[in-house]
């Protein structure tokens, strides 16, 4: 059941619980491991365009945290016998182990076109629909900016390379590993770390990492973000620190009708008058009559002209995810960011 008071029948599958959270629709054919274990993903009930999810089963070597943040998984159909050689369980045995509800046998594309013309809505997946109205009560009170997030740890990623701090806002684990394939030397930090902190490391350069758009959980650092970029030190952010980065200048961001997941979409960087297909996960954009004063678009999406990124005079931010793990070619951003570290010396 929607926010808008549609219903949806399907059947009950993972580990079922009547689950409140907000809709998200997520554009991938594959990846479904890497989707369920992102942190970017808590508090959403995903539903998959794709009809059939499951088909290769899991390998427990490509999740991206070690458990899963999805309230729900929304499926069309879910595939009960995998076929591949890495499979090492069937994806509805992996939802159960990791206590993750789904509902498959849905009519996936008429609830994606409901959230793609209305936008993204709150839902409720349940097994009793006799009180509409108490269902609707629970789906009001529903709030995704109250949700906790889990602080990262400091930890060395890595000690050969370009020393730099990893501010970790709810990565996936790929991310920090990605910089590490890069040449730099990672060391990770706590959403709750200080601009002095970071100054004083013995970092060259900061990464601030995407994590779920859960604002309230990072109003602190947004004002330390702001103290390392004064402080004229290289920063290369991502998803949800590429928001960060624009509110910490000066800029705005605003919530998008129904957001962008998933693992094609196009982006333009307009100065090289050159398209890359990215992997995004995001619900919110900086808005385009908000852009920061001492920042210029770097890259916009194809699709709707959404900003996909900020260039300032020491920092490189994108709301995608460049990930080499991913098979994008936007590795060129690692390189941009080595070379803004190095010419900074």
């Amino acid at each position: 059941m929607l926010e808008d008071g549609s219903v949806y029948a399907g059947i009950t599958a993972g580990k079922f619980k009547e689950t409140v959270f907000e809709i998200v629709f997520n554009t991938s054919m594959t990846g479904y491991v890497e989707l369920l274990s992102d942190p970017s993903n808590m508090g959403k009930g995903v539903i998959m365009t794709y009809p059939l999810i499951g088909n290769y089963g899991v390998c427990l070597e490509d999740m991206e945290a070690d458990k899963l943040f999805p309230s729900a998984l929304l499926v069309h159909e879910l595939c009960d016998t995998p076929s591949n050689f890495r499979c090492e369980m069937a994806l509805n045995d992996f939802l159960v182990k990791y206590d993750i509800p789904c509902v498959t046998d849905l009519d996936t594309r008429e609830i994606v076109m409901n959230i793609r013309d209305n936008g993204t809505m709150r839902a409720i997946i349940t097994d009793d629909i006799s009180d509409k109205d108490a269902l609707m009560a629970k789906i009001k009170a529903f709030d995704s900016q109250a949700l906790a997030v889990e602080k990262a740890t400091e930890k060395a990623i890595s000690t050969d390379g370009i020393p730099v701090a990893f501010i970790d806002l709810g990565a996936r684990k790929s991310s920090a590993l990605s910089f590490a394939d890069k040449g730099f030397a990672v060391t990770t930090y706590s959403a709750d770390v200080t601009a002095e902190t970071i100054l004083n490391s013995g970092a060259e350069g900061v990464v601030i990492s995407n994590g779920p758009e859960i604002f309230t959980a990072f109003e602190n650092i947004i004002a330390e973000i702001k103290k390392i970029m004064n402080a004229g030190m290289p920063v290369f952010a991502i998803g949800l620190g590429h928001q960060l980065v624009a509110i910490a200048q000066g800029g705005k961001v605003e919530k998008m009708l129904y957001g962008h997941r998933g693992a094609n979409l196009p982006v333009k960087f307009t100065a090289a008058d050159e398209t890359y297909i990215t992997t995004h996960n995001h619900g919110y954009t900086v808005s385009n009559d908000g852009i920061p004063q001492n920042a210029t678009v770097l890259c916009v999406n194809v699709n709707d002209g959404e900003i996909e990124g900020l260039s300032y005079e020491k920092a490189i931010t994108v709301q995608f995810i460049p990930d080499t793990a991913r098979g994008h070619n936007t590795s060129f951003l690692y390189n941009d960011f080595a070379k803004m570290i190095k010419e900074g010396k």
